[in-house]
C-alpha cells in the first residue's frame, strides 16, 4: 500500500514513468478509506525506487531486483544508472552478451533442471552429465566422445561451441549461477573415467550433481 499524500512531487518526477502517470492523470489507482493507494508489485524494493526519485541516490544491494522495479516503472534515468553500475554492466554486457552466443543455453538449463528432477527419487544426490565444446573442431570429434562415455548416453546434456573469448571454465559458472538463481544447490566437476590403452579418453565431459537434502 502506498500513500502519496507527500509523495506526490518525488512520484511525478519524470512524466514519462508509469508513477506519474497513475498519480498525475484523472485515473488514479484504487484507494482504501485511508486513502493508500495499491499497486500489485513486491513492495520490499519501493523504498529504493523512491528514494532515488527524492534524491538520485542509487542503491548499493539489490541492484537487479531494483532494476526489474525501475523497468516496471519505467524510470529511465534510474534504470540508465543501474545498468552502468560494476554488477549490471557485468551481467548485461559480459555475460548475458556471452551467454547469447551459446547456441540454446537457456534451453539446455530447463533439460538439465529436468532431467536433474527425474533422477531425484530417494537419493539425497543426483548427478546429471554435461558435455561442453568449446570450440567449432570439436564437433567432429562428438561422437567418438559420447561413444566412449561409460555412462547413460541418452541424457546427456550439450552447450557449445561458442564464439567468443571466454573459457569452458566460464561456460561452467554460468551453469551453476544460473541453476543456482533457480534455489537449487549444485557442484561442478570434471567427469574422471578409467585410462585405458584400447579407448581415447575426452575431456569434454563434466558432473552436474544436484543435491536435495
Amino acid at each position: 500500500m502506498l500513500n502519496p499524500t507527500n509523495l506526490r512531487p518525488p512520484l511525478r518526477k519524470h512524466p514519462s514513468s508509469k508513477l506519474a502517470e497513475l498519480f498525475s492523470g484523472e485515473r488514479k489507482p484504487c484507494a482504501d478509506t485511508q486513502g493508500r493507494y495499491f499497486i500489485d508489485r513486491d513492495g520490499s524494493n519501493f523504498g529504493a525506487v523512491l528514494e532515488f526519485l527524492r534524491s538520485e541516490r542509487l542503491p548499493s544491494e539489490n541492484i537487479q531486483e531494483i532494476h526489474r522495479e525501475a523497468v516496471y516503472y519505467n524510470i529511465k534515468p534510474l534504470i540508465k544508472q543501474l545498468e552502468e553500475t560494476p554488477p549490471m554492466f557485468g551481467e548485461l554486457v559480459g555475460r548475458q552478451q556471452f551467454l547469447s552466443r551459446v547456441p540454446h543455453y537457456r534451453e539446455n538449463i530447463e533439460v538439465l533442471v529436468r532431467v536433474a528432477r527425474a533422477e531425484a527419487i530417494a537419493v539425497r544426490r543426483s548427478t546429471v552429465m554435461i558435455c561442453v565444446l568449446r570450440r567449432e573442431e570439436d564437433l567432429s570429434l562428438y561422437e567418438d566422445a559420447i561413444n566412449s562415455l561409460d555412462a547413460e548416453k541418452e541424457s546427456v546434456v550439450t552447450f557449445g561451441p561458442w564464439k567468443a573469448a571466454v573459457s569452458v571454465r566460464d561456460l561452467l559458472d554460468c551453469v551453476k549461477m544460473d541453476i543456482e538463481s533457480q534455489g537449487y544447490k549444485v557442484d561442478i566437476q570434471p567427469h574422471i573415467r578409467e585410462k585405458s590403452f584400447l579407448s581415447k579418453s575426452y575431456d569434454f565431459f563434466y558432473e552436474v550433481s544436484f543435491s536435495w537434502w
